[in-house]
This record gives structure tokens, sequence and C-alpha cells, in this order.
């Protein structure tokens, strides 16, 4: 699909990305649509760029303002969109957070990847399940996580983020405490970081401005080092619990009529379309403020910057995703594999390399990102690795993009599930858990994106063919609590 369809494609879609080029930021670094000398990968390759995954948690598609979302703004997104290109078609590793990183740090899918759901379950040590930052590290990279751990979903192991690769960590070691916004302890570097003023749902220090403070730091100290670095920034916004400093949601209070659906284990909030809506903004807030960092460093045309959501937006913690038609046009949401469960709003900026207010409809997914950054870093992909480098659709070298046959996922919650994209195709299978070998429902996923209207019986042979790439891609998994 050519650029003049992909816009096209965008404005029906989202009609607010149509005057994406039109914002008009005074003080931009690129315009849409400017030319420039592009470089060559060798030269890309040579000049040891820096890289940033900044992922936001549980955010939806239609979370920002410039793919539709009225009911809050994204300023500080919609900036890094019109500076960068916006991929239409890009989809987070899994449903639900763990897995999703393990896809994002490992370059493997859900049936191959040792971390296939949440639980209690971490990364084993090396050579198993080798992280993108241990191999970065060996390319002479310094690294970096900070803020939700993603090599274990939850893991009392105060060092593990650092025996995987990341020189520096700090942050939550487990998912289900990375919940709470006013942590009473942290971890950073092997060593316990304790908040007395913090009671877990309340408190006076707010877990993002730490992660953030510290990122800020990050990125200045290592800016001038002239060695190159990756950090991935996990943010936790805006997963349930709803909490955020009242500044960032006073503007919305009294706006949206409020009507919270009470979930057990997350703090109550009778306000969450507003805090919602808030945290949103504190998301925006954070990528707006890395940005700036890595201008007033001058290092920002050799920074590639992706931000990207771990899975779609959700129905939990008095929260659902119907209040802002968070993954809007997409059915479903998080724990589904239907569109609004994984395909995640992504973009990528790198000024002077990525062409400001670009779009890709090229079909990629998390595993995909491993073997972009060892392409950048002038090193081999493993054969091991599901995932295929997009470097050239960011550098709109399209002739030379490989395409994936099909991507795939399997979730072992909820009866158990399984999805292939196959081109404009989507099939889905449901309660695997009861029949492996269960009805396919198929989806032409480009003219029905809704995924509304079953038309398995009109295409069967569409319908074996993802049959057996279910079967294709799947491996027994080595960890015994995910079974089929």
């Amino acid at each position: 699909m050519n650029r003049q369809n992909i816009s096209l494609r965008l404005r029906l879609l989202f009609p607010a990305a149509a005057g994406i080029a039109l914002l008009g930021f005074s003080d931009r670094t690129v315009s849409a649509g400017e030319t420039w000398p592009e470089p060559t990968l060798d030269e890309l390759q040579n000049s040891r760029p820096n890289i940033i995954f900044i992922l936001a948690d549980d955010m939806g598609y239609n979370d920002l303002s410039f793919t539709g979302q009225t009911g809050f703004e994204t300023p500080g997104l919609d900036r890094m969109a019109e500076e960068g290109m916006f991929l239409t078609d890009h989809y987070a590793g899994s449903t639900v957070s763990a897995p999703s990183r393990a896809a994002l740090l490992t370059g493997q899918h859900t049936g191959h990847v040792y971390q296939r759901g949440n639980g209690i379950i971490e990364f084993r040590p090396d050579p198993l399940d080798i992280t993108i930052a241990t191999r970065l590290q060996r390319a002479g990279y310094h690294t970096a996580m900070i803020g939700k751990s993603g090599v274990g979903c939850n893991s009392n192991n105060a060092t593990l983020p650092n025996d995987k690769g990341f020189d520096h960590f700090f942050g939550f070691l487990a998912h289900a405490a990375a919940h709470r916004f006013y942590p009473e302890q942290l971890y950073k570097n092997g060593r316990t970081i304790s908040y007395p003023q913090n009671q877990g749902y309340t408190g006076e220090i707010y877990s993002g401005d730490l992660f953030l403070d510290d990122a800020l730091r990050y990125i200045d100290t290592q800016g001038r080092t002239g060695q190159p670095f990756f950090l991935h920034l996990a943010i936790q916004q805006p997963h349930a619990d709803l909490a955020v400093p009242e500044e960032f949601r006073a503007a919305y209070m009294g706006r949206f009529e409020e009507n919270p659906r009470r979930s057990g284990g997350y703090l109550s909030e009778d306000h969450p379309a507003a805090t919602y809506a808030g945290m949103i903004t504190y998301v925006d807030h954070t990528v707006r403020r890395v940005l700036q960092k890595l201008r007033e460093l001058g290092i920002e045309k050799n920074t590639l910057v992706i931000f990207s959501s771990d899975n779609g937006s959700y129905s939990e913690g008095g929260y659902h995703y119907s209040m802002h038609n968070s993954n809007a046009p997409f059915r479903g949401g998080k724990r589904d594999l239907y569109d609004g469960g994984i395909r995640v709003p992504t973009i990528a900026w790198w000024p002077g390399t990525i062409r400001a207010g670009s779009f890709s409809d090229h079909v990629s997914a998390f595993w995909d990102f491993a073997p972009t950054a060892l392409e950048l870093a002038g090193k081999p992909v493993p054969e091991k690795m599901d995932g295929i480098s997009f470097l050239p659709t960011l550098l709109r070298k399209t002739d030379k993009q490989q395409e994936h046959e099909y991507l795939y996922w399997e979730f072992y919650e909820q009866g158990g599930k399984k999805a292939i994209r196959y081109g404009e195709w989507k099939g889905i299978r449901l309660n695997v858990k009861r029949d492996r070998h269960g009805p396919i429902e198929l989806y032409n996923i480009v003219e029905d994106p809704g995924e509304t209207t079953n038309v398995a019986d009109q295409h069967l042979e569409i319908v074996e063919r993802i049959a057996s790439f279910m079967e294709e891609a799947h491996e027994t998994p080595e960890f015994e609590g995910f079974s089929f």
C-alpha cells in the first residue's frame, strides 16, 4: 500500500490524523514532508545510535488525540507523531503484560518464548532467555530498564534485571506490586529503596515521578559520555490502580458522566473517566520530557525513540475501555486477541532519519524490535528469533523490507485462545483448552477492522491455512504452567 493509500486509510479510521501535519509547533525539529539526504544503513550503524523504547501499560490505540480521541489531549505524543512515523499495523507481544514484554525483549512470539503468560515466573539465567539488553551490551551499548520489570512477572530476585543484561535498573520486580503508584519500596541495582511516606494505594511520592526523574538523569549522564545507550522506560500508566497527581486530572473533573465499575484488588475510584484521562496526560508528559531532554543534549538526531503500549486498554479497577472508546475502532480489549487487545499505538521518532509526518501499514509486532535494534548495532539476528527488522520501513526503503508470512499469538486465560494475522486476514480460535482444533473465526482485518463479520464459511481455504499456521507456530511450553 503506497503512502497516499495509507494516509487515506488513516483519515477514514482516525479523522484527527488528517491534520497531524498542520499542528504547527513553532519549535519543531523538522516539518512534515520535509526532505533530506537519507542516511544509508552503514552510516547509521557507524553512528551507533542510541535506542529508547518507552512502553505504556494498558494504553489503547485510540488514546491519542491524533487518532481520534476527544475526551482528553495528548499534545506531546501528537508532536512525536508529527515529527516521526506512526506504525498503523503494529501489534503487542500479547494481550497481557508479562508475555508481551517477554516477546519485546527476546524477539520471540508467544508460541516460542518461555514466559507466555502472567504468573509466578521469571526469565531463566543466560544462555536461556537472552534479552536484547544483553545482546546490545555485547555490542558496546550501556543499557538500562526503568519502571516495571519485563524479565519477571513476579520475582523477588533483586539482581535479576542486571543479570539479564541491564547495567542499570530502577523499579518494580513484580507486576502485582506495580499496580500501586505509591510504593513502599522499589529496587535499584540489587538494593532495596524504601519510601516510608507511602502506603501503596496512597502516599507522598508518586512512582511515575521517580521513574521519569531517573530516566532523565540516565539520559543526561549517558548522553554526555559518547557511549551509545539503550533505555527501556517501562512506565505504569494508565494501568489500574487509577491514580495520578491531581494536577494531571484536574482539568477533566466534571467533564464526563462517571460510571465506576468496581473490581477487586484495585484502589476504589469514583471518577474513573477523569482519572484515566489524567493518567494518559501523565504518559504524554513523560514522553514530552524525554524528547525535550534529548534536544537539550543535542543528541536527538542520533537517537531512535519508539513509543508503544504492552496491550490494549482494560476493563478493571473502575474503568472500562468503552468510557473513552480507548480501543476504537477495534473490537475488544485487554485479554482479547481481537485487535482491541493487541494492536497498539506505536510511534517511531528519529529526527533527520525518519521522515516527519509519515505513516506505515507494514505489519509488525513486538518481536520485531530486537532484530531492528540488532541491525542498528551492526549485529546478526539469531536464528531463534521470530522477529524481522523493520528498519527498512523506518528508513522508507520499503523495497528492502522483509514481510512476515503471518503473526501469531497464544493466550492461556479465559479458556485459551490463538490468533493469526495473515495479510489482510485475521483468524481467531477460542476455547483452545477444550478443543485445540475447534472452529476458527475469520475476519478481513483491512476491510473490517472492527472484526464484526465472521467470513470463515466463505473462505475455507484461508481458514485451513490459518489452522496450519497455528500448529506450526506453537511449540510445547517449557514452563508447565502454560499448556493447551
